[in-house]
This record gives C-alpha cells, sequence and structure tokens, in this order.
C-alpha cells in the first residue's frame, strides 16, 4: 500500500506533467515529453516509447531509448506483443511482469525481446472518447519491475498523455484549416482581380482547374499567390 505522501508527490507530478505537455508548441514536442515523463514518473521504468498500428504496420512515433525502436519493429515483425496488441484490440492495459520466463500469450515476441535485453514491460492504450491514438509502452531491463502499482500510475500516465495528444493534434489540425482557408481565400482574390470575376465565379475555376488538374485546391492556389494566375494546362 502506497502511503498518502508519495500519492500527493504523483499528484503534483502529474498536475506538473499536464502543465508542461500543454505548453508544447506540436505534436510531435508532445510525445517526446510523454515518453520522457513516463521514465521519470514511473519507477522501475528505464525506456518509454509511443507506437500505432496501422494496416498492420508498426510506427515508432516516439522513443526515449534505441530499444524502444528495436522492440517495436520485433512486435511488427512478430505480429504480437503487449503493445501491438493494445494499438490493434484496444485493450487499455497488457503487462509483462517478467520476460525470463515461457509466454503463451506472445511466444513469439517474448524470446526476442529478452534477447534485447528487456525483463519486464506494458502497454497502454492512448485514448480519448472520440479518438485511438496508439499505445504508451514502459520498458524495464529488470524481471519483475513492473508491478499493480506501476500499472497504475502507468494508466493515469497514459490517460493525461492521451488528453494532451489528442489536444495538440486538433490545434495543428486547426491551424492548418486556417492557413489554407488562408491560401485559398489569396488565391480567389487574385482571381476575382485579374479576370473580373465575382467571388463565387472565382473560386469555381480554381475548383474545376483543381478537379481537371486532379491538384488538391490548397497546392493549386499556393501556385496562383506565387504566380498571379492560374497555371497553363499541359
Amino acid at each position: 500500500m502506497v502511503d498518502a505522501d508519495k500519492w500527493v508527490e504523483l499528484a503534483d507530478a502529474l498536475a506538473e506533467m499536464a502543465r508542461d505537455l500543454a505548453a508544447q508548441e506540436s505534436t510531435r514536442a508532445t510525445l517526446d515529453r510523454v515518453v520522457a515523463h513516463a521514465v521519470a514518473l514511473v519507477e522501475g521504468c528505464e525506456a518509454a516509447g509511443v507506437m500505432v498500428v496501422r494496416r498492420g504496420e508498426v510506427i515508432t512515433l516516439a522513443a526515449s531509448d534505441n530499444v524502444v525502436v528495436a522492440s517495436d519493429r520485433l512486435q511488427g515483425e512478430c505480429g504480437e506483443g503487449p503493445c501491438f496488441d493494445a494499438a490493434r484490440n484496444k485493450y487499455e492495459v497488457y503487462r509483462i511482469t517478467d520476460l525470463s520466463t515461457r509466454s503463451d500469450q506472445w511466444p513469439k515476441y517474448a524470446p526476442e525481446a529478452r534477447e534485447l535485453g528487456i525483463g519486464s514491460m506494458m502497454g497502454f492504450l492512448l485514448y480519448t472518447r472520440d479518438k485511438d491514438l496508439g499505445a504508451l509502452d514502459l520498458y524495464s531491463s529488470r524481471s519483475g519491475a513492473f508491478g499493480q502499482q506501476e500499472e497504475h500510475v502507468g494508466w493515469l500516465l497514459a490517460s493525461h498523455a492521451a488528453v494532451a495528444m489528442a489536444g495538440a493534434e486538433h490545434v495543428e489540425n486547426l491551424e492548418t484549416a486556417l492557413e489554407t482557408r488562408k491560401v485559398i481565400g489569396e488565391a480567389v482574390g487574385i482571381l476575382m482581380a485579374r479576370y473580373k470575376l465575382a467571388e463565387n465565379d472565382a473560386f469555381g475555376r480554381l475548383a474545376k482547374a483543381s478537379q481537371d488538374s486532379n491538384v488538391k485546391v490548397r497546392d493549386l492556389a499556393e501556385t496562383i499567390t506565387l504566380t498571379g494566375d492560374l497555371p497553363e494546362r499541359p
């Protein structure tokens, strides 16, 4: 049983982590801080990473150590593993207490992971109500490093991290949308002035040129803002 002072310290650390994650200026920076906080806050954790599984392929989004990248690659090759399964099966928590023993759940991954020097590990699904964001994986070279307490701390950390990651992605999407709207607006204004068109007609010409050339409206609009006109059709 953890004493009250320890839980107060953890609560303070998680609050500080939440403020730190909110202060990051990109999803990339947020991910890097998530894995750094995981190593700092979860007792026994020596390395941490965030992975996603897309169309059966494992992609490492952040890693505090090369062992994370190697483990992610191995889970992808084996098609199994605690983090792979957390991300693929949308299961909240997987924990391997001792990788020195035989694992019936991950028979291909476990012996290879031992060769990487992994003694125990945990995988946590990163999710919000609207979005799955991958899995947070925590590693130790020691067998038995993670127990129920560490799992609970990891789950709390993963919950905070998922909210921060979703917020960072939302802000980036909004910024991208606003920038796209600005570029298209400038291009429409150029076409209105050049061809004496009403706004709707200018946008219609832009959209048709995009369709005819198989070029995204945003990309075509950027060309117009640089050249002052629609590109000549081949």
